[in-house]
Formats: structure tokens, C-alpha cells, sequence
């Protein structure tokens, strides 16, 4: 097995004995990305002088016994919207082209206490919105790698980095990781902080992950929940203890809730067999669930909220700079303008509203399935997909997780998406680790 093949959990176990180095698998990883990056361009800034230094730092310290955090060596990639200091950060816009923090982002510095090596700056979507970056599928070059996370996303799955950090505002780490065939994680809204990332939507915005394990969807995300005050979204409480729940044999059969919602005829036709499929073949432990129609509003509250809030933060790049911003995303803003406070405001009541009709859900069902995208990642390279299916989880704030357990008519994966109650984000991944082991045998 190549040192790219290990898991990261793998791959740390082995830094710690001694087995490898922080700066051989740093460089496996160099290798390949200069093999494969041309036709992926997952790369937003990368620095692999910088890259291999802060290896050779780790390994150093490691000789000397000196203590090492849980991703000791291990090379993540950050989506190019987290500040990260002394290291370009330009929010996939030219507005700001050649813009260099002197700070970290709040979740990079969390890394970097874990020991993990900042690999470089992954690709992502104008501004975090619709507008495609340069990145490509890396199933099919031709297809999108969805969005905005598309970096990241990619880069994991063409094995550039074992791990990466996106954002969702939308569907932005679970459509990426359907398209680009990996596990993407997005927490309960509040339990990684923002601080020093670009704000898009407060109420909505979260941060995710990526890995091609769920041993190493806990082991990172466990790096990354903690309490700060610059986040208002933040809370001081006991984080999730992901890996120890991951590792716990449930006690029962989890019973789950295959929910069509208000968008199923969005989905492809085959996206719609296959999930079928799926609920007959898990039998008695699946059960439709319909939801009641407050959630057929669910997308005009989250994009009352959304375009709202894009009005609002990013009217400096509107203001300044409007003929070099996509159309999409000034309709957006536009749009945004035009929102009264009486239907912003009640955009963010309904999201207790529909917290309330979720709870009411998982009094019954231990975890919800729907599809994670509507099919397969779309031909060409002009859009990012339909995030119709991302709406639920993103403006409840439940954490959600996609799996890549089928394949599309083209041969391109198709995720799963595995959405779990607010807060119970362990026993999510538990529950996503049976239906895996149901599902794959």
C-alpha cells in the first residue's frame, strides 16, 4: 500500500511509532498532486517548500518526544475562504486577488495545534456561492465537482490530501462529497467556529469536512469543536466524543426515516430507483417518512435568509466591483435587496418552527436518508449542481453526512446523504457506520 492509500487515521498511527515520517507522506502527497493536479486544478495557493517545512518541524518534535496533538504530520487541505496567515486567501473572486492574512482562521489554528500540516489553499467557488471555480471532477474532467467546497472535495478524492475543510451555507459540503464520490461532514450549526472565515450568512453558515473514512471524519472534526467567543454561533459545552461513539456497537437497530420531501421530483429518475431500491432493501428497519407542510416552505426561508445576508456582507464587493462578479451572484445580491425585515425575520423563526417538526421526527426515527444530490454530478463545467436536497439539513442546523454508497447511470458516484438529530452528531456517525456495513456487507 502507497503511503496515499492510508487513512489518516492509519497514517498518524504510524508517525506516532515511528514508522514514517510527517515529510515522507507529505511529499507521497507533493507527488501526487504534481501528477494529477493539472487536469484536476483542486489548488487554490500551494506551497510545497512551505508545506514540506512545517513537516520536517513536526518530525523533529516528535524525535525529541516532545507532546503531538491527534493529527501530528497529517497534511489538510483548507478550502480558500479561511484565512490562513502569511498565506494568500482570496475567496475565489479577482476582488481579492493577492489578499494575505496576518491571522489564522480559528479552525486553521485549531489544526495546526493538532499537529496538522496546512498543505495549501483549495479551490472554491466565487465568494462560497454558485459561481464555478476552476476545479474539475475527478471521476470525469468533463463534470462538475459540485460546489462551493469544490477543492476540497476533489482534492480528497483524488487522494492530493487524506483530509479537507469546506463551508455550507447551502449544500456546499454534502453535494461536493456526492459528486466527487467521499464522506462529507457537516456538524450541527455552531459546533466548529467561524472566526476568520468569510461571512457569507450567519445563520446558516457551518463548517465541514472531508475524508474517505469515518474514522477520519471523527478524527478531524473532533479537532475542530471548541468554544470561541468571536463566534456568536459558538457555545461552551461538552463536544460530541465522535471516535469513542464510532467505535460503540449501537444497542439497537437504528430505525430509519427515508424522507422523498418537497423537492423528490427534483431528483433524476434513477436517483429516485435507486433510493427506492435502497428503502426495499433495508425492509423493516426503513420507513417513509413524509414531513408536514411547514417544510414545503423550507426554500424560500432559506433563501430569504441567504440573499439577505449576501446583500448585507457583500455589498463592498458589489459596491466596488459589480462588472467583475457573476451574474448569478448578483442576482443574488439583488435579489437580497429586495427582502423585507418582516419576511427575513420570519425566515428565522421557522427555523425553530422546523426544528420543533424535526424533533417530532426523531422521537421515531434515529436517523433520516434522502439523496444527497438529485443525481450524478452534471455534464459541464458552467454550474455546480442543485442543492435542492441540502436545504433541509442546512437551514435546521442538524448535522448531516453524505455517503457515497451508489453510482449514477455515467458511472459517477451518488451519495446518500444521512441526516441525524440537532446536537447528536456521534450517534449520527454511528448510525451512517451501520447503514454502510448494511449496505456494502
Amino acid at each position: 500500500m502507497s503511503l496515499i492509500e492510508l487513512t489518516a487515521t492509519e497514517a498518524a498511527g504510524k508517525i506516532r511509532a515511528g514508522e514514517i515520517s510527517s515529510e515522507e507522506l507529505v511529499q507521497a502527497y507533493l507527488d501526487r498532486i504534481a501528477e494529477v493536479d493539472d487536469q484536476i486544478q483542486a489548488w487554490a495557493y500551494l506551497n510545497p517548500a512551505y508545506a514540506l517545512e512545517q513537516a520536517r518541524q513536526l518530525d523533529d518534535q516528535r524525535r525529541t518526544g516532545a507532546a503531538m496533538g491527534p493529527l501530528h504530520g497529517i497534511p489538510v487541505g483548507i478550502k480558500d475562504i479561511f484565512d490562513t496567515k502569511l498565506m494568500a486567501t482570496e475567496n475565489g473572486t479577482v476582488l481579492d486577488s493577492g489578499r494575505v492574512p496576518m491571522e489564522d482562521s480559528k479552525a486553521v489554528s485549531l489544526l495546526r495545534e493538532a499537529g496538522a500540516v496546512i498543505m495549501g489553499k483549495t479551490v472554491t467557488a466565487e465568494l462560497a456561492f454558485l459561481g464555478p471555480g476552476k476545479t474539475r471532477n475527478p471521476h470525469n474532467p468533463e463534470h462538475t465537482p459540485g460546489g462551493s467546497s469544490s477543492g476540497s472535495a476533489a482534492a480528497v478524492a483524488a487522494f492530493m490530501v487524506p483530509l479537507a475543510i469546506g463551508t455550507q451555507t447551502g449544500g456546499s459540503i454534502i453535494r461536493p462529497a456526492s459528486f466527487c464520490g467521499v464522506m462529507g461532514f457537516k456538524p450541527t450549526y455552531g459546533l466548529i467556529p467561524r472566526t476568520g472565515v468569510l461571512n457569507a450568512s450567519p445563520p446558516l453558515d457551518t463548517i465541514g469536512t472531508y475524508a474517505r473514512s469515518l474514522e477520519d471524519i471523527a478524527l478531524i472534526t473532533e479537532v475542530l469543536m471548541a468554544y470561541d467567543a468571536g463566534d456568536k454561533a459558538s457555545r461552551i459545552q461538552a463536544s460530541p466524543a465522535l471516535s469513542e461513539c464510532l467505535t460503540t456497537e449501537s444497542p439497537m437497530t437504528p430505525i430509519i426515516g427515508f424522507a422523498k420531501t418537497s423537492v423528490w421530483d427534483q431528483a433524476d429518475e434513477t436517483t429516485q430507483e435507486a433510493f427506492e431500491e435502497l428503502a426495499d432493501m433495508l425492509g423493516d428497519d426503513c420507513r417513509e417518512v413524509p414531513l408536514s407542510e411547514p417544510f414545503d416552505h423550507l426554500a424560500a426561508m432559506h433563501k430569504n435568509i441567504m440573499a439577505a445576508d449576501l446583500a448585507k456582507n457583500y455589498a463592498p464587493y458589489h459596491e466596488r466591483g459589480k462588472d467583475q462578479l457573476s451574474d448569478i451572484l448578483c442576482n443574488m445580491i439583488e435579489f437580497g435587496q429586495t427582502v423585507s425585515a418582516i419576511d427575513y425575520n420570519t425566515a428565522i423563526d421557522g427555523q425553530a418552527l422546523l426544528n420543533r417538526g424535526l424533533d417530532m421526527v426523531f422521537e421515531h426515527y434515529d436517523i433520516i436518508i434522502t439523496p444527497a444530490a438529485p443525481g450524478e454530478a452534471p455534464h459541464g463545467l458552467d454550474s455546480t449542481g442543485n442543492s435542492a436536497f441540502n436545504t433541509l439539513a442546512t437551514y435546521c442546523g442538524v448535522p448531516a453526512i453524505t455517503l457515497p454508497l451508489m453510482e449514477g447511470p455515467n458511472g459517477l458516484p451518488l451519495g446518500v446523504q444521512v441526516i441525524g438529530p440537532r446536537g447528536d452528531d456521534a450517534r449520527l456517525l454511528r448510525n451512517a457506520r451501520w447503514l454502510m456495513q448494511r449496505v456494502m456487507g
